[in-house]
């Protein structure tokens, strides 16, 4: 597995030492810059696995600007990002939630407990960074292999299936809008109307729920689609 590519953004001197070294000792590959603007320019030259997001860098653009404006780039918005920042209040951190970040870590933070929110989120959130194989209740999926099976049993997807599915494992549970899936599976650029997901949905649902297998994609009303195997 090659290393886990990181991009911190983080004005603060010693603190991006810090962070950089304990993070390197972990066998991550760390970019730094303490710069909005050349965040973003990081980010586009090179899509990294984790981003680690002052809230108040200093410079025109903040560094909730600088989680909206990945959030709205197609190649970087499903990258995951933890924003770290002196900003403890509940409606701030609920700001910067919904703004696209995935975690908040509030200074001061020792480096342990930031490596093991990291860890976790990754886990979460991209689990392909861990392997191969992509796997959610009894659905497998090899992502070399291009091959999916469901308790043990395979099953045929066409190719945008298969990308549709994959963007459902690496986030169980989250629930998806129409418009969010056709950036992720289709692309940001992409013509095709909102109502084409719910015919993919529907051929992915007719794949995967052979039998008596039960429906393993919720439909949340006005909100959108997950992969929930509580139904």
């Amino acid at each position: 597995m090659s290393r886990a590519t990181m991009l911190l953004v983080e004005d603060d001197p010693a603190l991006a030492e810090l962070v950089s070294w304990n993070f390197r000792r972990e066998d991550f590959e760390v970019r730094h810059t303490p710069d909005g603007e050349e965040a973003l320019l990081l980010a586009r030259e090179a899509t990294p696995d984790i981003v680690l997001l002052d809230w108040m860098i200093e410079g025109p653009i903040s560094g909730l600007e600088v989680c909206r404006q990945l959030r709205r780039t197609a190649a970087t918005q499903n990258v995951p990002i933890i924003m770290l920042t002196a900003r403890g209040e509940e409606e701030d951190r609920v700001r910067g939630l919904e703004t696209g970040a995935d975690d908040y870590v509030t200074k001061p933070f020792s480096p342990r407990e930031l490596i093991a929110r990291v860890g976790a989120v990754l886990r979460r959130v991209r689990p392909a960074l861990a392997g191969e194989t992509l796997s959610y209740a009894d659905l497998e999926m090899d992502t070399v292999g291009h091959k999916v099976k469901r308790g043990g049993e395979t099953v045929a997807l066409g190719p945008t299936e298969f990308r549709l599915l994959k963007h459902f494992l690496e986030h169980p549970g989250w629930v998806f809008s129409r418009e969010r899936l056709l950036d992720a599976v289709w692309g940001h650029d992409s013509d095709i109307e909102a109502r084409t997901v719910d015919v993919h949905i529907r051929r992915l649902r007719k794949a995967i729920n052979v039998g008596d297998k039960p429906d393993i994609i919720r439909t949340v009303r006005s909100a959108g689609y997950a992969l929930d195997s509580g139904g």
